[in-house]
């Protein structure tokens, strides 16, 4: 049966994020990464609650959830919220305390930091503050997704009770205020501020209680996804409707009595939500944004590798020379910057080509594209629109762009380019020369700080053209057709791509059924296709290694006789996100090595246009061989997933030494 065959994509993910929070639960990890991994357990599982909860709910209504993936979602991170609370109060906060890091986390202040926070209070919170009187048992009161509120519940004089819903500024101010006092920085919640001055307002009533809620809410854009009509202008739209998408999950303090429960939740109509008892606070992603830095509680600095070039001399020099290949954060991304600020200056540039699908909110590159554009160049920029809380940034980048004269090439109906390319047409000694750049992750400075990613920079001829191709078709703006355009060199999502890989399978599959050494390894963030998944079974079956890592979901059981016990998955969860992919395939001894955009999930092998890229430079597949057979090795920070979905950490009882990859291939790529 099918839940034999793979797991379900929701509960892999939850194994996921679960590994996120296991890196809290760390001594050896620093306080204040503690609390960042905290925060990204908490970003995760909110985004969960918008994006994937609502289809459970869909699946589970119309009786198509036949494994109870629903109730077992809930009860998994019912169990994660528990451990998560546990890690804070327990350990994290004592530590930091011990530290001289107070964080007063559902705890009286001490008379002299009341002072200066109702002084703060007064000077700088009650101006963002709404108040909405609303009756017990009836609608009215509309709350936004994931944002703070703080139900007061009053009773006057007459004995009659009154609410009040007063919003959590959050969004407005820090989420946090900090004192330093006697060596001691003291750090007061913004909730508990606010509170702590309730009776400055409420002075003819009693206070009952103030018990904090908040909603979370279905994130799905629903665009019709036609050619005819301005499919910008129809995204601006949906954005201002986002946060009024239907309530998925309703979290609300511990101390709320039950019939307050009961009553809150009938006066905001979301009956049909998941209904969970929290912590004292919510929106715990904020402890990211923790006042100071200390540097002894932080991980200590990695070296960064600078490309080395002439200062004379252009990169497109060196490009036409050799194949480069950079791996940020390892590298730093000013190489990938300096390669659209030379192209924007270089007078015999006549023409840039790029995809853009998560534009950093100040983007350098957005600039040298625009300033390409004033110098003369013809620039063409397709933008994707449709990506998923990034619309609202990249539209307002493609009207700047356009502003600029940059042709903007919109989203395809029916189809994201998540495709990460870019092309320059140029002219050397009169003749037109064309030097391109193929990532693995966003052209996205920002991320590029703390994503490890691969970035190929090269002139070969082949690939060029086809990029060129791409870029032709993508300007047409229309699904591709069947073998209408043809790619040797590049593996293009709803082309060849997929046909591509399962032949690269079945060539190792033909090379075990010959007794001859045959091996897979693939790097990806994330596996759910069933029909690559189906093939890696065929291969284990036929006896080929094949080691996986993956960070994230998983659909792939591993370690199953007779189906997948020739298959290894591994996890690696570090300071910096795993993101780049990677395809290695063994052949014969003489290894073929693909980077590229594309995870093996439904929606990038059927609804995206991807783009994977070979490595034919020797040294550059030796190094990203040498890299994948690093991570490989992790025995620190890299936990192997059994068919149980569970992370289980790597032995490193019969290792020579400890390996921790991301920080051994920090020093290696900088040679120190």
């Amino acid at each position: 049966m099918e839940q034999d065959l793979f797991f379900d994509r929701d509960l892999s993910w939850l194994s996921f994020n679960e590994r996120v929070l296991l890196e809290a639960g760390k001594p050896e990890v620093p306080l204040l990464e503690r609390l960042r991994f905290l925060s990204i357990y908490s970003s995760n599982l909110d985004e969960f609650y918008r994006v994937r909860m609502p289809a459970l709910k869909a699946l589970n209504k119309i009786g198509h959830d036949a494994d109870n993936s629903l109730d077992e979602a809930n009860t998994i991170i019912q169990g994660q919220q528990e451990m998560f609370g546990k890690l804070l109060t327990t350990e994290i906060l004592p530590q930091l305390k011990a530290s001289g890091i107070h964080m007063f986390y559902n705890e009286p202040f001490p008379e002299e930091t009341r002072i200066l926070a109702n002084q703060y209070f007064f000077d700088r919170v009650a101006g963002y503050l709404q108040m909405i009187h609303i009756k017990r048992k009836t609608t009215g009161f509309f709350p936004m997704n994931n944002k703070i509120y703080l139900l007061v519940v009053l009773s006057g004089k007459n004995g009659k009770e009154d609410w009040v819903i007063l919003n959590i500024p959050s969004d407005e101010l820090s989420r946090f205020y900090s004192i330093r006092r006697d060596g001691v920085e003291h750090i007061l919640f913004l909730d508990d501020i606010i509170k702590d001055n309730l009776d400055k307002f409420f002075t003819d009533c009693t206070i009952q209680g103030a018990y904090t809620f908040k909603i979370t809410r279905n994130a799905e854009l629903d665009i019709e996804d036609e050619y005819a009509g301005d499919l910008a202008q129809k995204i601006e739209k949906q954005i201002s409707k986002r946060d009024f998408g239907l309530a998925t999950r309703v979290l609300h303090e511990p101390t709320m009595p039950p019939e307050v429960l009961e009553d809150l939740l009938a006066s905001l109509s979301v009956t049909d939500a998941t209904i969970m008892k929290g912590g004292t606070y919510h929106n715990l992603k904020d402890l990211a944004n923790l006042p100071g830095s200390r540097a002894e509680l932080c991980y200590p600095a990695w070296p960064i590798k600078r490309f080395d070039i002439d200062s004379r001399a252009q990169l497109r020099d060196t490009i036409a020379s050799r194949d480069i290949i950079l791996h940020p954060p390892y590298h730093a991304y000013d190489t990938v910057v300096r390669f659209f600020n030379e192209a924007a200056l270089d007078k015999d540039v006549t023409g840039i080509y790029i995809t853009l699908y998560r534009v950093a909110s100040e983007s350098r590159i957005g600039m040298a594209l625009i300033n390409a554009a004033r110098n003369g160049k013809k620039v063409t920029v397709f933008i994707e629109l449709k990506a998923r809380f990034d619309e609202e940034n990249n539209i307002r980048w493609a009207k700047k762009m356009k502003a600029a004269g940059i042709r903007i090439i919109y989203s395809i109906p029916g189809l994201k380019v998540h495709a990460k390319i870019a092309l320059i047409k140029t002219r050397r000694k009169g003749m037109p020369e064309s030097y391109g750049l193929f990532s693995t992750g966003n052209f996205n400075e920002s991320t590029g700080r703390f994503y490890t990613d691969h970035v190929l920079l090269t002139a070969h001829a082949g690939m060029m053209q086809e990029v060129e191709r791409l870029f032709l078709f993508l300007k047409e703006r229309r699904r591709p057709v069947d073998g209408e355009i043809r790619f040797e060199h590049l593996l293009v999502a709803q082309f060849n791509l997929q046909n591509a890989f399962i032949r690269l399978i079945d060539r190792e599959i033909e090379q075990a059924r010959n007794g001859q050494p045959a091996r897979i390894v693939i790097k990806l963030n994330n596996l759910e296709e069933k029909v690559m998944i189906s093939k890696l079974y065929e291969a284990s079956r036929a006896g080929v290694q094949i080691d996986l890592i993956a960070r994230s979901i998983c659909c792939l059981i591993p370690g199953v006789p007779g189906m997948s016990e020739n298959i290894r998955v591994t996890r690696i969860i570090d300071r910096f996100l795993e993101h780049g992919r990677i395809f290695l395939f063994h052949n014969g001894g003489n290894p073929q090595v693909y980077l590229g955009s594309a995870d093996w999930m439904n929606r990038n092998i059927y609804r995206r246009i991807e783009v994977c890229f070979p490595v034919y430079d020797e040294t550059i597949r030796r190094e990203v061989i040498r890299m994948l057979d690093t991570q490989l090795h992790d025995n620190m920070q890299a936990v192997t997933l059994d068919n149980t979905l569970r992370n289980i950490p790597v032995s490193r009882q019969n290792a020579d030494k400890p390996v921790r990859a991301q920080e051994n291939l920090a020093h290696e790529i900088a040679g120190v």
